[in-house]
């Protein structure tokens, strides 16, 4: 996704091969939106992950927070992210709940904590849906997407072990699923958080692309 990251500063699907092919796979009437709303993540999950000074991490997620909830009124800032989110008139309230979540890993979590990181950015999901006009159930997708990535980023090896231990079941249910052609592209997201997480071959590797295929073709 060269252009993509030219354009938004960040690459949406965080240098992931299959990301960028499961992207790939949103209609292309609605693609650049959801772009939008993957790079937003991957800004907000940099700037938690990224930054040592927890105060700087904070400032910044408010920074964008306050973007968000104002999204709807005009000017837009020229931020890429935030033109291209207003273009295809994404729900910046809904997407600033995502905030929520990273703001929680600035301290310590129990897992209550982990829960409400995973539902709070999952919404991700549920405003890629909206604009896709998919009809899927993404709750599970959402929560399980973002803890099996989580465990992949962080550099915290207990946080890893538990995030991975939450994302499984959630994972196995969002899969479990028949994915409308609309909301095919996040059930192959689902199915490469789950390959990633049971280190099932490399990544971009002829298994694991066929098994995006068949998805593709068939939403299982």
């Amino acid at each position: 996704m060269v252009n993509e990251t030219q354009f938004f500063g960040i690459d949406p699907a965080a240098g992931h091969p299959e990301r960028a092919l499961a992207l790939a796979y949103a209609h292309a009437d609605a693609r650049q939106g959801l772009l939008a709303v993957f790079a937003l993540d991957q800004t907000l999950a940099r700037l938690t992950l990224g930054t040592r000074d927890s105060m700087v991490a904070q400032l910044r997620l408010t920074w964008w927070r306050e973007a968000l909830c104002a999204l709807a009124n005009e000017p837009t800032p020229s931020q890429p992210i935030l033109q291209a989110l207003s273009a295809a008139r994404a729900n910046g309230v809904t997407l600033a709940i995502a905030e929520d979540g990273w703001e929680r890993l600035l301290r310590p979590m129990d897992e209550a904590d982990l829960l409400h990181f995973a539902n709070e950015r999952g919404v991700i999901f549920v405003e890629a849906a909206r604009l896709a006009g998919a009809p899927d159930d993404v709750g599970s997708a959402g929560s399980g997407w973002s803890l099996a990535d989580l465990a992949q980023t962080t550099a915290d090896p207990d946080l890893a072990r538990r995030a991975t231990s939450l994302a499984i079941p959630l994972l196995k249910q969002a899969a479990a699923q028949r994915w409308s052609p609309a909301g095919r592209f996040l059930g192959a997201m689902v199915h490469v958080a789950a390959a990633d997480l049971r280190k099932q071959r490399t990544a971009g590797s002829p298994v694991r692309v066929g098994r995006l295929a068949w998805h593709r073709l068939t939403g299982r």
